[in-house]
């Protein structure tokens, strides 16, 4: 209960009129529900004439309000039946009843449509925190996520979390108005009666509770093989050329039928156990009435007890009454711990640090580039493995600077320090000066464009994936960049033009068409600083002709940083620099380095680069 009392604290404070008006409801409600079964009492009295008229009403007094609120409601039966008879009176004393039930139930009606924007909006917060979460954590943090497990926690958890946490609110704030309602009714009707019920309830609650624990334990265990089925059909999607090409449909068949009878197999275990809350606590709850009637006849036949046959009757209503909150109380007991559960699995996403510490009071740099970037005794790892060490480089304002070496050099790893992407152990990475640290990242990564080996598109038109992280971009603009980038024509050649819908992850485009798409997008953007990671090693010869033409115009007056496989490509770069195991080992022009017939001339021979 603490846990749960925990997730309401987070997150329903902002629909707190909703809450107020829910309880406000339910109190009616309940106080309504009472004073319709009072009525059994003298409907009971006229039909086996078992009470005397009454001829004093008494003035009303909070000391014995039970004996005044019945007395004076017997005197008003006794007038009815005097002018309009018995008959009559039962049928008012229906039509009462029957009103009473509308008003009622109009009460429970409105308490739960108040809830529906708590449950609603208290979702849509976790899921926006999460997506939130997730655009401002660090990349080092996704290398260690699957992002299968990522979408699981976002979909199938919170689901969850809906289905078991948000569905049980509406009983949680209902049922102990009424459960609070109805024992004070019974303390009225007979406190002896309703302290040996008291006795009876402790043990069914307790039995409840060691069942509801072991499910959150279950819980726990099918949301993670859930996350484990997620990743596999993301890697499925992702490398379906290659499952294809090596035959190997049945191996991954064979391994998801594996996985998805793990967690069928638990969450029959969980799904069992929670059937369970409902046969037990009708079980559970007769058992008490059983015990109830016992006790209370006992009473009733020895005149010991100070309660009347109709009252006992009136007593067992609402003791069978607050049978039914209290069953949804048990099925809440079933229902939260799978969603505290996966609460428990989506918190390890919102409540991970991040790392990436934003400055205090940032100084600005920019918006172009003035003099210099420049690496510092740069030191970098990844856990315990240095994959970057004692970088000292700097990179002049307009010039080209190629970084090449070996795959698993750090190449990659020190072109991502400038924008900030991770965050070096030793050292510094300075901008005009500045620290990258303790300038802002949007005011550091709105100076740099990126093109990538994979360029990234959206399943969105030509004219936003273009304009992606340009505000206000007009057709004019997006259309310029396009031929800049030699890829207007293939562009106006689609159905739709600028306004054609390119597909998953641009899967409607050759290799070459996406570059150039990617290469536009950061034309439009016009950055100052320009890193380009192996932006033509996928591509075949003729586009990457075409692709090497767009980059030339890109990089024209721009400041550098290209990472390159292809040699050819950076063979005019101002300045060449050679990784060998996180080291700087060369440094200079194609020529000088050839002459120096090291690391550098080892990987143009390799290439055949002259």
């Amino acid at each position: 209960m603490k846990e749960f009392l925990s997730v309401l604290r987070r997150f329903v404070p902002p629909y707190k009129k909703y809450l107020i008006a829910s309880v406000a409801f339910n109190i009616l409600s309940a106080v309504l529900n009472v004073f319709s079964f009072a009525l059994i009492i003298p409907i009971l009295q006229i039909l086996f004439k078992l009470q005397e008229p009454v001829d004093i009403l008494l003035p009303w007094s909070w000391d014995n309000l039970t004996e005044v609120a019945g007395n004076n409601l017997n005197y008003f039966v006794s007038r009815l039946i005097e002018s309009h008879g018995a008959s009559t009176t039962l049928l008012l004393l229906g039509l009462f009843l029957a009103f009473m039930t509308l008003l009622k139930t109009g009460g429970y009606f409105l308490s739960s449509a108040t809830m529906i924007p708590i449950r609603t909006g208290v979702v849509r917060d976790i899921r926006v925190q999460l997506y939130n979460k997730l655009l401002s954590l660090p990349m080092g943090f996704f290398s260690e996520e699957r992002k299968g497990d990522i979408i699981a926690r976002m979909s199938g958890d919170v689901n969850e979390i809906e289905n078991s946490i948000m569905s049980s609110l509406d009983m949680l704030f209902k049922n102990p108005i009424l459960i609070i309602v109805y024992f004070g009714t019974l303390i009225g009707i007979s406190w002896q009666l309703t302290l040996f019920t008291i006795l009876v309830l402790p043990l069914m609650g307790w039995f409840m509770g060691v069942v509801g624990k072991m499910l959150k334990r279950k819980s726990l265990m099918a949301q993670a093989l859930w996350s484990d089925l997620m990743a596999q059909l993301e890697e499925t999607l992702g490398g379906l050329r290659i499952i294809k090409a090596f035959v190997a449909e049945g191996k991954m068949s064979e391994r998801f039928l594996s996985k998805n009878n793990e967690y069928r197999n638990t969450i029959n275990k969980v799904n069992t156990r929670q059937q369970m809350a409902h046969p037990m606590s009708e079980f559970l709850g007769t058992v008490l009435i059983v015990i109830v009637l016992w006790f209370g006849g006992s009473l009733i036949l020895s005149g010991a007890g100070g309660i009347t046959a109709p009252s006992f009757i009136f007593y067992l209503t609402i003791l069978y009454s607050i049978i039914n909150p209290l069953k949804d109380f048990s099925k809440a007991g079933y229902n939260i711990p799978k969603g505290l559960a996966s609460m428990e699995r989506v918190d390890k996403i919102l409540q991970a640090e991040n790392t990436m510490k934003e400055a205090t009071h940032p100084i600005s740099v920019g918006p172009q580039l003035k003099e210099q970037i420049e690496l510092k005794n740069v030191w970098f790892r990844y856990d315990n493995q240095w994959v970057l060490q004692n970088i000292n480089l700097i990179i002049p304002r307009g010039k080209t600077i190629a970084l090449v070496g070996q795959s698993g050099s750090g190449k990659s790893t020190l072109a991502d320090l400038i924008p900030r992407y991770h965050d070096v152990q030793e050292g510094e990475v300075l901008i005009d000066g500045v620290n990258v640290r303790d300038t802002s990242l949007r005011n550091l990564r709105s100076m740099m464009g990126n093109v990538n080996q994979e360029a990234i598109l959206f399943n969105d038109t030509f004219f936003n994936n273009i304009a992606f992280g340009v505000e206000n971009a007009t057709r004019e603009q997006v259309v310029e960049a396009a031929k800049i980038a030699n890829a207007h024509e293939f562009i106006m050649a689609t159905e739709n033009g600028y306004d054609t819908m390119i597909g998953d992850r641009g899967g409607k485009l050759s290799g070459g068409q996406r570059q150039r798409i990617s290469i536009a997008r950061a034309i439009l953007k016009n950055p100052p600083i320009l890193i380009l990671d192996e932006a033509t090693s996928a591509l075949d010869t003729e586009s990457e002709r075409m692709v090497q033409d767009a980059l030339d115009k890109l990089m024209r007056e721009r400041t550098t940083i290209a990472i390159a496989h292809r040699l050819s490509t950076i063979r005019h770069a101002d300045e060449i620099c050679v990784l060998h195991e996180g080291k700087i080992v060369e440094r200079g022009r194609h020529e000088e380095l050839l002459a120096l017939n090291g690391h550098y001339k080892h990987l143009c021979d390799m290439q055949q680069v002259g």
